[in-house]
């Protein structure tokens, strides 16, 4: 069968990450949502999303495909539901459709012509950005399951520290030495030639995925996902980062979520409870405003290529478009926008030519090419995105 994984509504909400990227490839847990639906399935997977990703993310359509909506986690009953599904079947939860049966040559789908099969199980969504870091430990214990089920862990080092060693799971070429691990309130995944240097404290559930790096001496509490080949020190709490991005030094992170080739500059910190213990507000895409997230807890969504400077300070609730470079003293305002260049005593436009020749710099030092794919992308969210800079 062929699986096409669609954005559906969940994409407006899931801005900046969904600028440049499908709701599919965002990464929740040990792995990305497509990355879960494919173990599951047993199968690839292809891409139903904005037009100008779709160079990047194509779309394979056969004359029979299963449309799934990528905004809903699998586990084993859903993914067992949806691989049985035939033609003109449709799953939902409520009103919201998880999976549908469709042919190459229908025109429109109306699901009032289609069986509907209720879901009345129990799954993640990830419907909002603060989703993201909100259902981290779920999506930690889920993927760890998945992953390291029949399978036999690498041998902790006698150095290590550990407490309840049996939810540690470490993989081929991972080296971690002099470090305490406390997978007691929750698993610890250590990914294939990952590094956790000297002294490092962290407690479960902990995901750090393929060639990823803890620097010496960090304090990591759960729960906390490194993406492939990011770096991360100092403090961190309930935070997830995307591959190749960067908070290598002290200074504090919480609650938050930061997407690829981003990088948190020395002694920066964010702030993730409100003086007063009000709920949080963050930016939306959708409305133009500030919007309740129903959380006492929650810190900055950075989108990808977004940095900032040392020392710099994030008010909490602070969302950063792409490829915005904040520096500077004070707290810069709780919405950047993307392609803005500057702080708390103002901003410029970060025209694309700088901010191309950073992009190229950065990937190119970790083998990566910057090609005409990913400005392309770049290009279109800078169009995308002007409305909401003052130029």
């Amino acid at each position: 069968m062929n699986y096409i994984l669609f954005d559906g509504p969940a994409r407006t909400a899931l801005l900046p990450f969904t600028f440049t990227r499908p709701v599919a490839d965002i990464l929740v847990g040990i792995m990305t949502i497509r990355q879960k639906w494919e173990m599951l399935l047993g199968s690839t997977t292809t891409t139903l999303t904005e037009e100008y990703l779709s160079d990047k993310f194509p779309m394979v359509e056969m004359e029979e495909n299963v449309m799934i909506n990528a905004s809903f986690l699998p586990n084993t009953i859903l993914a067992e539901m949806v691989s049985n599904l035939e033609s003109n079947q449709a799953i939902f939860k409520g009103e919201d459709v998880i999976a549908f049966y469709t042919s190459e040559n229908q025109e429109e789908v109306d699901f009032d012509t289609y069986e509907i099969i209720e879901f009345e199980g129990e799954c993640i969504r990830i419907e909002h950005t603060w989703d993201i870091f909100s259902n981290n430990e779920a999506a930690i214990r889920e993927d760890f399951g998945l992953l390291t089920e029949d399978r036999k862990s690498q041998p902790i080092p006698k150095s290590v520290n550990v407490i309840s060693k049996e939810n540690i799971f470490i993989e081929e070429g991972a080296k971690l030495e002099f470090i305490t691990l406390n997978a007691s309130t929750g698993p610890i995944y250590i990914g294939k030639n990952s590094e956790i240097m000297e002294g490092s404290v962290i407690r479960g559930p902990f995901a750090l995925c393929e060639g990823a790096v803890v620097k010496m001496a960090a304090k990591i509490y759960g729960a906390t996902t490194v993406g492939p080949y990011s770096r991360i020190g100092g403090e961190v709490n309930n935070s997830v980062l995307f591959s190749y991005s960067n908070k290598g030094h002290d200074g504090f992170l919480g609650n938050s979520v930061l997407g690829e080739w981003c990088n948190i500059g020395a002694d920066s910190n964010n702030s993730n409870l409100k003086n007063n213990y009000e709920e949080v507000k963050l930016w939306s895409y959708e409305t133009e405003g500030f919007e309740k997230t129903g959380l006492q807890f929650c810190g900055l969504m950075m989108g990808d290529h977004s940095k900032c400077g040392i020392n710099t300070m994030f008010n909490t609730g602070t969302v950063v478009g792409v490829s915005a470079n904040i520096f500077g003293a004070g707290f810069p305002r709780n919405f950047v926008p993307s392609f803005s260049w500057g702080g708390a005593s103002g901003f410029t436009t970060y025209l694309t030519k700088k901010a191309f020749e950073t992009a190229r710099l950065v990937m190119g030092r970790r083998n990566i090419e910057f090609d005409e794919k990913e400005a392309a992308i770049l290009e279109h969210v800078f169009e995308e995105t002007k409305k909401w800079r003052k130029e």
